[in-house]
């Protein structure tokens, strides 16, 4: 089934999050729904908030927002994240929604600099 728009989550604002916020809220085909990230003021938070989008600081908020999300990106490199949201999809019985996780987010971005991308965060505990 073709798509004109992706409804889009991200966790993670940070120096990872923040080139692929910018990506994905100049591209026509995305609604970006939220960002989350620990830090409020983080690069990606302030600059979703400026632009409109919503912001938190619990990722979970996100996961809540239930299939309304098509793709919900995790770009903090946090196992316990990951495993959260795996957990939440199976438990809510949520069989729509995509998990991506920050390699595949590393491989796309690499594809558009035409070079291989180093994602860079601090690893904080959630």
């Amino acid at each position: 089934m073709a798509k004109d728009t992706f409804r889009i989550a991200v966790i993670g604002a940070g120096e990872t999050g923040t080139p692929l916020l910018e990506k994905l809220m100049d591209a026509p085909f995305v609604n970006l729904l939220g960002v989350a990230d620990l830090d409020a003021d983080a690069p990606g938070m302030r600059l979703a908030r400026a632009r409109g989008v919503t912001t938190t600081t619990d990722f979970m908020d996100l996961a809540r927002l239930g299939e309304t999300v098509d793709v919900l990106i995790d770009v903090t490199g946090v196992a316990k994240v990951r495993e959260a949201l795996r957990q939440h999809m199976q438990d809510s019985g949520n069989h729509h929604t995509l998990i991506v996780h920050e390699m595949v987010v590393q491989l796309m971005l690499s594809l558009l600099s035409g070079r291989l991308v180093n994602l860079k965060h601090d690893v904080q505990d959630y």
